[in-house]
């Protein structure tokens, strides 16, 4: 039988088709296309974000107007409308001037009732646009200068000042003429301090209803401070509530009194300048802080705040700022934030009292001995001793905002102390912003870790297991079991562990304690076991199954560490009463052991849930770049004499120590992004404690929960960018460093 030659094969077999040429080069050019457009997009949302936040930490912009002319007389009171349109001067005569801030046109108004009255001190509440007066024979009264706005057809405004009288009262305590007031108007309850010559008077005031009418207003009762200051009394203060009356006199000492149930009471005695006293004192916008100045410029903000240990409230220095300069102090405070403009001898500065910081400076064109801002402080004025005046437009957004404020401790108003906080919204317009993103990080942190302390170890060793040891059969139904589990949503897993798992182990914390303990422990105990018995009783569970024999074993020792629980907490965790009784309860015990805070949803809640979360992502990995381990590897060591934990443990885990590490980066990113399990699971509360059973709060979950109520704009909207670019940062950073390390093991564990 004969062979048939061979054919040689046709040379067109190997060709590849045009179509399939050009197909290749088309998804060639769109995969390029499409890697471009992504490095672009995230370039665009990283661009994007730093545009919303460098106006945070952009100064104020002012633009001076022009200057108006000169009245002649020195004034007393400086002024202005909401809008900056219509400035007053009051110059303690039976007239006041209001001039055009646009036209410079003066209109000088008669105040009824002030003429042939000696009018010997005033003071102003810019809140109000009230104007205190005192007269040389100790009578007191004031007036509120009030504006109606007016609209034409075609939407222009015309505003329009008007004059209102308040009663005149008549100070019964000590002699002379008026020489300093305050008032403070707390609207039902009101007090107007007086200095006469010869005594010191805080007069009540109150609201009383009348039958028919408006409710008038009536003197409620007159308190004498004369015999509790001890000098000459240069100067008074009340602040904007009318609770809290100041009063400095000539030996440097600063008397604080409290007005509140009916009575006037002395607090607290201090000295801001030593044996200097200030001359100037005036309180910021809500009446909680004040700002003391000395001759030559110095400038100290004292706050109220409770000692530690006491009960009432008095007044510490919490900040200063630099020397003003020579010459006569000006000083406004902002009506809307906690702004105020100070200066002296034509110097100007525009200061915040949280973050502490200087927002503008400048020159004025003469120097002002009064300041004042507008209701939207949209504006400010400054007068001249000789009656000239000029208006400055003011753009600052962002008052509160700067590296301090965001990154530096501070002390807030009412604190005890500089503190890092957030709080970014509160109930009043005096409210004043805690914008420290050092809690959100710290929280970001304190989670991510709790996780991965619970899911490393778990994930790690699971992917160990089944990668060198677990039997293929098995093998098929665990993997895909551990994959599924990474579907589950964050929502869901958020809310099992605030209304499930958080108030089961609230009261379980020693059978937890015990578990964690009993099972490494009983598993190691069980390993060690193994290895001491026969090689004929080893051969029953050949080939990775020796799990049958350790789960049994496992599930015993849970069972007996969770039932032993309650007598772990007989023992040791047992706390005691005031009244001496004792309670066996850890959640009592840990406050008092430590005196940390014991929270139901906890940092150990968020590290069971978002560590159960966070299991597969590193196992699927991980085990991944176990299994893809080449089998000449293994094999090779396992023909050396190799038993199956020194071929994991020197051949298997330093070639897959790249795929591991990537396996803990990813899940680092997966534990740092999630939201909703810390958002439900803890209570989403900002401490920088990392207290196991405290809450937190995170970056991810604060832009969360505040950035749809955010105003678009405001510098809370500007801060949770912020804390966007913070957490991109803390990623990338984090990643690279990550990156750099797994090329350095991969070089240094590849096969040649």
């Amino acid at each position: 039988m004969s062979i048939p030659p061979q054919q040689a094969p046709d040379p067109k077999r190997f060709e590849v088709s045009k179509g399939t040429l050009l197909f290749d080069r088309l998804m060639t050019q769109v995969i390029r296309c499409g890697g471009i457009a992504v490095i672009l997009a995230v370039f665009g949302i990283f661009l994007f974000i730093v545009k919303e936040i460098v106006p945070l930490f952009s100064g104020a912009e002012v633009r001076p107007g022009e200057v108006r002319e000169q009245t002649g007389e020195r004034p007393q009171v400086l002024g202005v409308d909401e809008w900056g349109e219509r400035p007053f001067l009051y110059s303690g005569r039976d007239r006041i001037t209001f001039i055009s801030a646009t036209d410079g046109q003066r209109e000088e108004v008669e105040i009824p009732g002030l003429k042939d009255k000696v009018i010997t001190a005033t003071a102003y509440d810019p809140v109000n646009r009230r104007v205190a007066l005192g007269l040389d024979d100790g009578s007191v009264g004031s007036f509120i200068v009030a504006y109606q706005t007016e609209f034409a057809d075609d939407g222009s405004r015309t505003v329009k000042p008007e004059i209102t009288l308040e009663p005149w009262f008549q100070v019964s305590v000590g002699e002379g003429a008026v020489k300093a007031l305050a008032y403070g108007d707390g609207g039902a309850a009101r007090v107007l301090v007086v200095a006469r010559e010869k005594g010191l008077a805080v007069l009540r005031l109150a609201q009383k209803r009348a039958l028919v009418g408006k409710p008038k207003l009536a003197l409620a009762g007159t308190d004498d401070l004369t015999s509790q200051v001890n000098s000459e009394i240069l100067g008074v203060a009340a602040s904007q509530n009318g609770q809290a009356v100041l009063v400095a006199d000539a030996s440097g000492e600063v008397r604080y009194f409290q007005s509140d149930a009916g009575k006037v009471s002395l607090i607290e005695v201090f000295r801001p300048f030593g044996e200097e006293p200030p001359v100037r004192m005036d309180f910021l916008f809500g009446g909680v802080s004040v700002a003391m100045t000395r001759q030559g410029g110095e400038q100290k903000i004292f706050s109220l705040f409770r000692p530690e240990g006491s009960e009432i409230r008095v007044f510490g220095e919490t900040k200063s700022f630099d020397p003003l300069g020579s010459g006569t102090p000006v000083f406004a405070p902002n009506l809307r934030n906690k702004s105020f403009l100070t200066g002296a001898g034509g110097r100007l500065t525009l200061r915040h009292l949280t973050s502490g910081a200087t927002r503008w400076e400048g020159e004025a064109p003469f120097e002002p001995v009064l300041a004042t801002f507008d209701g939207k402080s949209e504006h400010f004025f400054i007068a001249a001793e000789d009656g000239r005046i000029q208006g400055y437009r003011l753009d600052d957004p962002h008052p509160e905002a700067g590296w301090r404020a965001f990154f530096g401790k501070v002390w807030y108003e009412g604190g005890s102390g500089p503190v890092y906080q957030w709080q970014s919204t509160g109930g009043t317009d005096d409210f004043e912003p805690k914008l420290s993103l050092i809690p959100l990080i710290v929280g970001s942190l304190k989670g991510t870790f709790y996780a991965l302390m619970f899911s490393v170890p778990i994930a790690l060793l699971a992917a160990i297991f089944s990668a060198s040891f677990l039997p293929h059969d098995m093998k098929r139904v665990v993997k895909p079991a551990m994959e599924i589990m990474a579907s589950l949503p964050s929502v869901v897993l958020g809310f099992l562990a605030g209304i499930w798992l958080a108030p089961m182990v609230e009261d379980k914390v020693p059978s937890i304690l015990l578990l964690c303990l009993s099972l490494p422990v009983s598993a190691l105990l069980v390993g060690v076991l193994w290895c001491r018995l026969p090689m004929k009783s080893r051969r029953l569970f050949e080939g990775g199954r020796e799990w049958l024999l350790l789960l049994p074993v496992l599930g015993v020792v849970a069972m007996v560490a969770w039932s032993l629980g309650p007598l772990l907490e007989k023992a040791l965790f047992v706390y005691r009463d005031p009244g001496g009784r004792e309670i066996a309860d850890f959640r009592l015990w840990w406050p008092q052991a430590t005196g940390l805070p014991f929270d139901q949803r906890n940092s150990m809640v968020v590290g069971f849930m978002m560590g159960f979360a966070v299991i597969p992502v590193i196992f699927t990995i991980a085990e991944d770049s176990l299994s893809n381990v080449p089998k000449t590897l293994t094999a090779a060591a396992a023909a050396l004499g190799a038993s199956r934990w020194q071929v994991v443990r020197s051949i298997i885990i330093p070639v897959a120590s790249p795929g591991i590490f990537s396996a803990l980066m990813i899940g680092f990113g997966r534990a740092v992004g999630e939201t909703m399990i810390v958002v439900m699971a803890t209570g989403n509360t900002p401490v920088t404690s990392w207290n196991i059973f405290s809450g937190m709060r995170t970056l991810s979950a604060n832009i969360a929960v505040e950035l749809p109520e955010a105003a678009p704009g405001s510098t809370h909207y500007r801060t949770l960018f912020l804390g966007a670019l913070v957490l991109f940062m803390l990623t990338f950073t984090l990643n690279s460093m990550a990156e750099i390390l797994r090329q350095r093991l991969r070089e240094k564990n590849k096969i040649v």
